[in-house]
């Protein structure tokens, strides 16, 4: 069935109108009165329907039902990364997303090698990705795309979460299975990994100070735009969203 995003205030009555590149979509797709597609809200929520008109430019959709969409874990999981090089945040955006993140946040510490230069546009270019990695997956949720300049906030956005885990490669440790095994009712979880460089020992240290567990990924060093990616699958895992 053909998946769209609208927003939710488009999808409060008995009909949607779709325009735009959708529209265009759905001549490509070569979809026809009468068949059922599904919109979907952006925050959780699907929406049923059925195409009542294709023109040019736009369609009209009459909503049957709705739906939590079944794409959604259930823990809410946000996704906090030291701000990578290059191209690599495309990846990280892309991949946590289709792994399930529903907010995805970069920040700058110590060891970041990245500079946040044209940090708005390179914003802009993250939220399209997730735009599309969520629409390719199927998901219910479009992962929010932020940049925090405070290390501080990071940690305050983790230790607001159920489980709050931060990502370091050295020192007294557990498994990502161990913290979640600790809190098995968790809702909401925050995933904190750095950057090219790692963390310097003191922000592992202010860490552990405000009580999120300091894990481990196993014997094998990764890049700073796979770890992420990695903790986020473990935890689905963890918590049975795979």
């Amino acid at each position: 069935m053909a998946r769209f995003f609208m927003a939710g205030t488009n999808l409060t009555g008995a009909r949607a109108v779709i325009q735009g590149k959708d529209a265009e979509h759905i001549k490509v797709l070569r979809l026809r009165p009468g068949e059922e597609v599904t919109l979907c809200d952006g925050d959780g929520t699907d929406f049923i329907g059925n195409i009542l008109h294709v023109g040019e430019g736009s369609a009209e959709v009459e909503i049957l039902r709705s739906e939590p969409s079944a794409a959604e874990p259930s823990v809410r999981t946000t996704v906090l990364a030291g701000l990578p090089k290059g191209e690599r945040g495309d990846y990280l955006v892309q991949k946590c997303t289709e792994a399930g993140a529903a907010d995805i946040f970069f920040f700058q510490c110590t060891r970041c090698i990245a500079k946040p230069n044209n940090i708005e546009k390179k914003l802009e270019r993250w939220r399209r990705i997730a735009e599309e990695a969520a629409k390719q997956s199927g998901r219910g949720v479009i992962p929010h795309v932020y940049y925090l300049e405070d290390f501080g906030e990071v940690l305050n956005k983790a230790v607001h979460c159920d489980l709050g885990l931060f990502l370091y490669e050295t020192g007294e440790r557990i498994s990502i299975r161990e913290a979640v095994e600790a809190k098995p009712d968790a809702e909401t979880a925050a995933i904190i990994t750095g950057p090219e460089g790692g963390f310097e020992p003191f922000e592992a240290e202010l860490a552990r100070q405000v009580g999120l567990s300091i894990c481990a990924m196993g014997p094998r060093i990764l890049r700073c735009e796979t770890a992420p990616v990695m903790a986020l699958t473990a935890l689905m895992y963890g918590t049975g969203n795979l």
